[in-house]
Parts: structure tokens; C-alpha cells; sequence
């Protein structure tokens, strides 16, 4: 995790710098495509957790978000992506106060969202999925059942679940707010919750090494009577169209041809989550 203190330096030295270089190359101001490849770099910022972007064991960063941006920016002419690690919650007002010049950390495009930042269209799709006990004693497949067994519930920082799970009938006050997955993890192993909501592909990954707790299969959770399918998506600030869609044209290609599946297949996706939704879609 990085501290505050750190990425207030971080905010004042980057920034300082990626004008400087705008200013000494005379990138019209506002073109931020032009800017980065300019400097050569782009700042990614990302929430510290698997699959999405992380630290692995030999302390490199990786994850399905850095390593598509690797890919795509490279073809964008911008040949450094440097990942930027910060809470989940602070994603987007970082992004908007020019800490990461993009965002990707298994961020869903919703409307509350779409109202702050640009989409790029989403790179997977996902479905929901509780970390619990082994043997699921509870029997908790669905947030109404998380309601008809008054379960004590968990979810992370600024997650989608929260409103699910709300919408379901589980009162606000009553959630359990966790840093993030393992986090969750540990809080049902230990007792202190009986459920954990996460993305299908997170809870996978996380329970995968745990002789006390499992994942649930994966379910859609049901908001005014639909079910939601999420999408993930790398998010852009709202001034940076020209960017986004350069993004998106490299990322519809590696749609078609198969290799945007190639890139993701290593961190547990599978076909059933890759999709064609897209960002106007999921921003309604």
C-alpha cells in the first residue's frame, strides 16, 4: 500500500514534470494522447488487487490490467506504463486530480461513475460470488439469502456490492466495509463474517490456497427485478475522448483476433467472461 504521504510527492513531482515536458514540446494543451507519447510514459492506477493489477511475489507489478496496457499503449506510441497502487475508493479521484493519467483496477462502468469519468468498453464481463465457510454452511448463494439467514455480511471498499447488496434488503449500517478481498478472506476464516461478496474471478483466486473457506459459485445479482451483468473497463478523465477511443480501437481489435482473451486467460478469465458489451451500454 502506499502511503499518503508518498502519493501527495508523487501528485506534486508527477504532475510538475508531465508539464514540463508538455510545455517544452509544445503538445497543444488538453491533447493527452500527444502528451504521452511525449513523455513516454503513462500512469496507471490501480487498486493492489488480484487479477486486476498488483504486486507479485518477485515484487513485480502485473496483472491483466498492466499487462493489456503494456500491449495497448505500446501501439499507441507510448512505451512505459507505470502502475501507481492507491485504495480502491481513491481510483477515480485520483484520476481526476492528474495522480494516474488512466485507471484499471476491476473497476464495473456504471451510471454513477459514467457521470465522472470516460469508459473505454469493458475488457471482460463478471459475475458476483461469495467467499464463505468450507461447506457453505449458511447455504448463502444470492444476497437474499444473505437477508432470509441474517448473515453477517462483507464487502470491500467502494465495490458494487454495496448497492447489490442494498438492494437486496441488507441494511447499509449492517455491512461490513473490508479493504479488499483477502481482507475478506481472512475475516471469514476467522469468524468475524459469515460472507464475503466479490467478483466470481476475485473469490476464485483468493480462496484457491484456503483449507477454511471456498468460493460460491458464480450468480447474477437481481437489481428492480433485473439481473445485472457487470463489465470492467479502463477508465479515462472526461477531457480525454481522442485517448479513449485510440484506446478502444487497439482493444476492439484484440476482441476480434483473439488476443485480448490470450492476455487476460493467465489471471483466470475464461471465454465465459469475455464479452462484447460496451461502455454506452453498461453507462444507462
Amino acid at each position: 500500500m502506499v502511503r499518503a504521504t508518498a502519493r501527495r510527492t508523487f501528485l506534486a513531482g508527477g504532475v510538475g514534470a508531465a508539464l514540463a515536458v508538455a510545455g517544452c514540446s509544445r503538445v497543444p494543451e488538453g491533447d493527452a494522447l500527444g502528451r504521452l507519447r511525449s513523455q513516454g510514459t503513462v500512469r496507471l492506477g490501480i487498486a493492489g488487487e488480484v487479477p486486476y493489477g498488483y504486486v507479485d511475489e518477485d515484487g513485480r507489478f502485473t496483472g491483466e490490467a498492466p499487462e493489456l496496457a503494456k500491449v495497448i499503449f505500446k501501439r499507441l506510441g507510448i512505451d512505459r506504463v507505470q502502475p501507481v497502487a492507491t485504495d480502491f475508493s481513491s481510483l477515480i479521484p485520483g484520476l481526476n486530480s492528474q495522480q494516474f493519467d488512466v485507471v484499471s483496477a476491476g473497476m464495473y462502468i456504471n451510471k454513477e461513475r459514467c457521470a465522472q469519468v470516460l469508459f473505454a468498453d469493458p475488457e471482460y464481463q463478471m459475475l458476483d460470488a461469495f467467499i464463505v465457510r468450507k461447506g457453505n454452511p449458511k447455504g448463502l448463494h444470492s444476497y437474499e439469502d444473505v437477508v432470509r439467514t441474517r448473515a453477517r455480511f462483507a464487502t470491500g471498499t467502494g465495490y458494487s456490492e454495496i448497492k447489490y447488496a442494498v438492494a437486496a434488503g441488507i441494511p447499509e449500517k449492517d455491512i461490513v466495509i473490508l479493504q479488499d478481498q483477502v481482507a475478506g478472506l481472512n475475516a471469514v476464516e476467522s469468524g468475524r463474517v459469515d460472507v464475503f461478496a466479490g467478483t466470481a474471478l476475485t473469490t476464485r483466486a483468493v480462496v484457491s490456497k484456503s483449507s477454511r473457506a471456498e468460493a460460491t459459485a458464480p450468480f447474477a445479482a437481481v437489481v428492480d427485478g433485473k439481473k445485472k451483468v457487470d463489465g470492467g473497463g479502463f477508465a479515462f478523465r472526461p477531457t480525454d475522448t481522442t485517448l479513449r477511443d485510440a484506446f478502444n480501437a487497439e482493444l476492439h481489435k484484440m476482441r476480434s483476433s483473439g488476443e485480448l482473451f490470450r492476455i487476460l486467460r493467465p489471471f483466470g478469465f475464461t471465454q465465459a467472461e469475455m464479452t462484447t458489451l460496451t461502455a454506452k451500454e453498461l453507462c444507462r
